[in-house]
């Protein structure tokens, strides 16, 4: 197979990781995770951290420059108690990837509860409110994205259903007219054997390329000594995003540095948000060891190249 394009395209920050636990202004135990967009010309990353209960909510951090972040005083986002969704979020809200789709933001997350992992879905115009549209799965499922457009009148949501079965760990697509009612689901990504051989799951909402929609993706081995988490790229067709046109069949990032190896779950490294500058340079930030929020960089057009280097090319 040739490799077109650098094997590793992003670089870590020198200054990683760029946040942790000191820099949350109230007691907690981690900060990881983080779903990011742009917001009034402003850096915005949506945070979980996880309390010293061990129960996660979701606060906002903001930066100038997308390197310096200062986190609200403030809980964005509690665990509801309405009852439609208390049930299913009594024991966090996790892992937030944000949207934005004809000017709102929508954000998915997964609400954990006793039954177990469900996808759910918010949305704000402000970053101030929090408004909660609807719990979007059944039970064990998660690791939600919603594309930034519609696709042929519909929603368009990918996700891992997490339930038992050959297909477990599987990366899922699904369909929506109203965010609301969601079907016609279909599996595009299976775990093979290798380095994300336990189970798959999507990372980073896409974005629309002049060859398809870009994603990362993460790819989880059980090894002697613990699950390894790594990072790899897909491409989907443009009308058609049930179709791989193209992805790294290796892991193009994993944990290496202290920090992504030693923490609460270690040898993890798990973007839920990238951020496309105008000079076609990426911002990916991930969670490292579901202990702290680290930042890493590389071009676009190299992630493309590398992408291309799987089923097709476009």
């Amino acid at each position: 197979m040739e490799i077109k394009g650098s094997f590793y395209p992003f670089k870590r920050y020198s200054d990683n990781p760029i946040l942790t636990k000191e820099d949350v202004p109230y007691p907690c135990n981690t900060v990881f995770n983080a779903a990011a967009i742009k917001f009034n010309n402003k850096y915005l990353l949506i945070l979980r951290i996880e309390d010293q209960r061990g129960r996660s909510h979701l606060t906002l951090a903001r930066s100038n420059d997308g390197y310096n972040f200062k986190v609200d005083e403030e809980i964005w986002a509690q665990p509801s108690e309405d009852p439609e969704y208390e049930p299913y979020e009594r024991f966090g809200l996790e892992d937030p990837r944000v949207t934005m789709i004809d000017g709102t933001y929508y954000i998915t997350y997964t609400a954990f509860g006793p039954y177990g992992p469900r996808v759910a879905i918010s949305s704000t115009d402000d970053f101030r409110e929090f408004n909660r549209i609807c719990l979007a799965t059944e039970v064990e499922n998660k690791d939600a994205v919603l594309f930034p457009e519609k696709i042929n009148g519909h929603y368009v949501m990918i996700n891992r259903p997490t339930g038992g079965g050959s297909g477990a760990g599987s990366i899922w697509i699904t369909y929506s007219p109203d965010l609301v009612h969601w079907g016609r689901s279909r599996a595009i990504m299976t775990p093979e054997p290798g380095w994300g051989g336990s189970k798959l799951g999507i990372s980073t909402p896409p974005v629309r390329t002049d060859c398809g929609w870009l994603a990362l993706y993460h790819g989880v081995r059980a090894t002697a000594s613990g699950r390894l988490y790594r990072i790899g790229a897909l491409l989907l067709d443009l009308e058609n995003p049930e179709k791989i046109i193209g992805y790294t069949p290796y892991f193009i990032f994993g944990p290496e540095y202290d920090y992504e190896r030693i923490g609460d779950v270690p040898n993890v490294v798990f973007p839920c948000g990238l951020i496309v500058e105008d000079d076609g340079m990426i911002k990916m930030y991930y969670g490292a060891a579901d202990t702290c929020i680290a930042l890493a960089e590389g071009p676009l057009d190299e992630l493309m190249k590398i992408c291309q280097c799987g089923p097709t090319t476009c």
